[in-house]
Parts: C-alpha cells; sequence; structure tokens
C-alpha cells in the first residue's frame, strides 16, 4: 500500500496562549499550557522521523482552503468571525477555544490539508492518506468553533470529494474520546454522509452524542452515536467495531472513509478516561482497512483531531500509520505492555449494553 501524508510546520504554529490546559489564567489560575498545544503533533512527527517510517510515505503538500470551499460547510460569518480574531492577534473562537495571530490562514491550510489528502486519494496516487494537521476540526459547527477547532476539516474536505471530485457516498468513523459533535451536526440532515462516533459517553460536549440522535429528515438513520462508558479498554472498542460500524459500513458501502482521528481515548490521556492503547488503535486501523479494501477499494483519509499526553499520542499515531502502509518499524511502545496487564482491558458487560443499543441502530441505514 501507498500511504500520503499531510504535515506543514505551520501547523505547530496556531497559537493557544498560555492557558492552563483548558481555563483562561488570571488572579486564580496560574498560566500554564493550553491543552491543544503542537508538542503532542511535533512530537508525532519526530518519532515517525526516528522510525524512518517517513522514507515509506509519500508526501503530500497541503495548500489553503479557499473561503469558496469552507462556505461548503460554514456560514460566511463564521468565516468571518474567526479572520477577525485572527487578525486582531488575540481571542476565542467561542468557548475555550483561543486562537492567535494567524490562526485564520493556519486553520485554512488545515482544511486544505485535508482537501489535498482527499484529491490524492481519489486520484489514486496514494491507497490512503493520514493528515497530521492542526487546529483540530470536528468540533466546528457550520456556525461556531468550539473544542480547541475552528473550521470542520474532515467536512471540508468531504464536501470537496462530493461536489468537486464526484464522489457519493462517504462514512466517517470518528473514534476521539470527545463527541464529534460538529461533524454529525453538518451532515444531520444529510443521507450522502453516514456520520459515525464512538466516545467518552457525555464527556464534551455535555449532553451530546447520546444513542438517540440518529439523524433527521432524509438523514434519519445515517448518524450513529456509541457513547462507551468511562473506562472502555480496546476490547470494548473492537466489540463496537464488530458489533456497529463494520456492520454499518457494509450496509452503507460508502465510496470513501473519512476518520477524524484522535488518541485522546488512551489509558494516559489527561483530557479523557478510556483505556485504549497502541496496539488497541493498531486493531481498529486493521479492522478498518479490510472493510476498506472490500467496499472502497482501500479508500481511507484520517484527518488529525486530539489527543494531549505529549509522551503517548506519538507511539498511537506511529501504529497506526504502520497499519495503513504496511511498513512495521523496530520502535516499542513503552507503555503497550503495561497497559495489556490492567484490568478492564477487555469488555465488560455494563459496555456491551451500550453497544448492542447502538447495534440495533444498523438496520435503520437504508441500503443504496
Amino acid at each position: 500500500m501507498t500511504t500520503g501524508f499531510v504535515f506543514h510546520e505551520l501547523y505547530l504554529w496556531h497559537n493557544t496562549w498560555n492557558w492552563n490546559q483548558v481555563f483562561p489564567p488570571g488572579l486564580t489560575i496560574q498560566p500554564g499550557t493550553h491543552a491543544e498545544n503542537p508538542e503532542t503533533k511535533r512530537r508525532l512527527r519526530n518519532l515517525m522521523e526516528v522510525s524512518g517510517i517517513l522514507d515509506h510515505l509519500v508526501p503530500i503538500k497541503p495548500r489553503p482552503a479557499t473561503v469558496d470551499e469552507l462556505l461548503r460547510v460554514h456560514t460566511p460569518g463564521h468565516v468571518a468571525r474567526i479572520r477577525e480574531i485572527s487578525d486582531r492577534g488575540y481571542g476565542d473562537a467561542s468557548t475555550l477555544t483561543p486562537m492567535g495571530a494567524g490562526s485564520y490562514e493556519i486553520a485554512l491550510l488545515a482544511a486544505g490539508g485535508a482537501i489535498e489528502a482527499v484529491a490524492a486519494v481519489m486520484a489514486g496516487k496514494v491507497d490512503n492518506a493520514y493528515a497530521l494537521v492542526r487546529p483540530p476540526g470536528h468540533h466546528a459547527t457550520a456556525d461556531v468553533g468550539m473544542g480547541f477547532c475552528l473550521f470542520s476539516n474532515a467536512a471540508v474536505a468531504i464536501r470537496h470529494a462530493q461536489q468537486a471530485l464526484g464522489v457519493g457516498r462517504v462514512a466517517t468513523v470518528d473514534w476521539d474520546v470527545h463527541h464529534g459533535n460538529g461533524t454529525q451536526s453538518i451532515f444531520y440532515d444529510d443521507p450522502s454522509v453516514l456520520t459515525m462516533s464512538l466516545h467518552q459517553d457525555n464527556l464534551f460536549p455535555a449532553a451530546s452524542g447520546a444513542v438517540e440522535e440518529n439523524g433527521a429528515g432524509a438523514g434519519e438513520g445515517y448518524n450513529i452515536n456509541v457513547p462507551l462508558p468511562p473506562g472502555s479498554g480496546p476490547g470494548a472498542y473492537v466489540e463496537a467495531f464488530e458489533k456497529v460500524v463494520l456492520p454499518a459500513l457494509h450496509r452503507y458501502r460508502p465510496d470513501l472513509i473519512v476518520v477524524p482521528s484522535g488518541f485522546d481515548g488512551s489509558g494516559v490521556d489527561p483530557m479523557g478516561r478510556m483505556m485504549v492503547n497502541s496496539s488497541g488503535y493498531r486493531a481498529l486501523t486493521k479492522m478498518l482497512l479490510g472493510a476498506a479494501k472490500e467496499l472502497t477499494g482501500g479508500r481511507i483519509v484520517m484527518t488529525h483531531e486530539g489527543g494531549y499526553s505529549e509522551m503517548y499520542v506519538p507511539y498511537c499515531g506511529l501504529a497506526v500509520i504502520e497499519e495503513m502502509c504496511g511498513h512495521y518499524t523496530a520502535i516499542p511502545d513503552p507503555w503497550d505492555r503495561l497497559m495489556q496487564q490492567w484490568g478492564g482491558m477487555d469488555v465488560q458487560p455494563h459496555q456491551t449494553a451500550v453497544i448492542d443499543r447502538a447495534a440495533r441502530l444498523v438496520q435503520n441505514i437504508r441500503q443504496p
């Protein structure tokens, strides 16, 4: 397999200021480092270089998305607001989403990087692609930037695929620990995009991502949430793939699969309470690649989302990219074996109960 890789140094220059994790500093909160800072992405890119896997990837040069490309997804007012804050030099895109000078241009480059990844896959230049972009995108709705996200990178790329490249049905599989509410809202009434999100139940946004949120209007049945209980490990995620994700993909038969790829479901992430290890992400990737080979000719694009452990995100990302390109490095994951010994790594009965509820929604997907 040939795997494309999108990256640009400017992604690391998006400034989230000296907030303390997710809170602005003040007289009661000491200044610190914002959770969505460049380091996890920088360290993933660094580990890829050290491992030698970059030599086995096809570089894909990102470009800025155009305003017209953004407007396929976002409102003019939202685009103008993000640009105004960026030009001003400092502000909050909505709530807990600080940005600075140049963030608008960098966000354009992130959305454009996702577009170029999709374009390369659809043109057959590569079999699949990973876009290591920043800022992330899966929380951004049509008119609000939130959850560290300014523009919906995956959604912008999907609409480009459909409106410029002639792609029909697209499926998304979001494994970020937080609910992919932005992607869901953008496609909620659209049967041409099947949106699926596996996330920690009621983590962020609050009261978002319930099983009952199943689409509306013409899109009814085409949105599936699997709100896994806190403490879910790779066993629960694999069962959710076996009972929900893979059956839904086979029923829907997409032309392209897009994965908003967050690694904050890991067992050592400070922003979630799940227990996935790199072997778990590797297993999920392998399952998706198998389904994609049968359904789409292997066409998968992953766009980077969350993940806030500077130490561990690189190992999870490397495992995924190794599976995508079929080249395995000699870099060991220092946490993986330790996590395998933790209690609760296998699927638990209360987790199965949630997965089974979501699995019943698969029959609502009308086959093409």
